[in-house]
């Protein structure tokens, strides 16, 4: 590589037992591990498409904000609809933001919600 990745800072949040450590690691390490309930928070790093994400950091003032909508395998799901209502995320004008539907545990669509930071941040498509 002639030049080194770029950097990005994620941070993720959420309800407790949302899935936020498994999808964390499911990026970082490529697979789910076993999680136990975290205290404080967890800091990694993820390289996509020649990006490099860090993970877990709180510097917000320029951030795009992405909503995973997990455990859509789970029948009591909330669809992407509803999430975007209970989090009034209709009315932030100051951030680009996107709600993707996922399910971390079988990897399903967690990398299109990665694709779309990175489009995002790059202002191009990966490739």
């Amino acid at each position: 590589m002639l030049f080194p990745a770029k950097e990005y800072k994620i941070v993720v949040v959420g309800l407790d037992n949302a899935g936020k450590t498994t999808t964390l690691y499911k990026l970082h390490l490529g697979e789910v591990v076993t999680t136990h309930p975290t205290i404080g928070s967890n800091v990694e790093e993820v390289v996509y498409n020649n990006l490099r994400f860090e993970l877990g950091h709180d510097e917000l003032q320029q951030a795009v904000v992405l909503v995973f909508a997990n455990k859509q395998d789970m029948k009591d799901a909330m669809t992407p609809a509803e999430i975007t209502y209970t989090l009034s995320l209709h009315i932030i004008k100051n951030h680009d933001w996107h709600i993707h539907a996922c399910c971390v545990l079988i990897g399903e669509d967690l990398y299109d919600g990665l694709r779309w930071i990175a489009q995002q941040v790059t202002g191009k498509a990966p490739s």
